[in-house]
């Protein structure tokens, strides 16, 4: 079964004019709200500061290389399903671009068809729910991707921030973070570790004091509640 686009906003991130423009306009033909972004660091820009449907990023990019760009979207809570266009087909190459959080990877050149069709798989199976995530906190459920957390009395909305950094610790509920580990994961150019404190109590007082532990010395980990 096909998944219509019905407007699907994809982020482009390709730095070939000619090749983007072509995209763009197929993409957009075809029902698609394209947006290009020329280079790595507009992509991880663009990707962190508006929601997508869909990334498609191209591997060679100026600024970010693009699996590191799907990385560091991934480490931020991005889960929005990436396709990753190489010029580099090589099964390290695939299975780097795949561990990095790329949820397909297409080898230029590229039939188009091909390309539309990868496209409907993606936005179809992130439609059904498979692209969504839920990490437990407690006895609780955080949404990934939506900033809310559910299962209690009442559903609790965070902030882009508060939710970035709950979705870090919860990852990993055993492993305890320190403040610098946790501005590189879950903040844009926060610039003093004393940000991270800030939002541990933002946390603490929407979802109670033992949601997150401190570990005196070291940093937090994810607590019991």
């Amino acid at each position: 079964m096909t998944i219509p686009p019905s407007g699907a906003r994809v982020l482009l991130v390709e730095d070939d004019r000619d090749l983007s423009t072509m995209l763009a306009e197929l993409l957009g033909e075809e029902g698609y709200a394209v947006t290009v972004a020329p280079d790595g660091q507009a992509g991880l820009h663009l990707g962190l500061v508006r929601p997508w449907d869909l990334l498609v990023v191209d591997r060679g990019l100026p600024g970010v290389e693009g699996v590191d760009l799907v990385r560091r979207l991934r480490q931020r809570g991005v889960a929005t399903p990436a396709l990753v266009l190489t010029a580099r087909g090589t099964v390290a190459d695939r299975v780097e671009g795949l561990d990095a959080g790329a949820q397909d990877y297409l080898v230029k050149p590229f039939e188009v068809d091909e390309l539309l069709a990868r496209l409907r798989a993606l936005l179809g199976r992130a439609t059904l729910g498979e692209g969504a995530a839920e990490l437990p906190i407690g006895s609780r459920r955080l949404i990934v991707g939506e900033g809310r957390v559910v299962g209690g009395e009442s559903e609790v909305i965070l902030s882009r921030r508060e939710a970035l950094l709950l979705e870090t610790l919860a990852r990993r509920p055993r492993q305890v973070f320190t403040r610098e580990k946790l501005l590189d994961h879950a903040f844009d150019n926060a610039e003093t570790e004393g940000a991270v404190d800030t939002y541990v109590y933002y946390l603490r007082k929407k979802l109670g004091k033992n949601t997150i532990e401190t570990v005196h010395g070291v940093g937090y980990r994810l607590g019991s509640s």
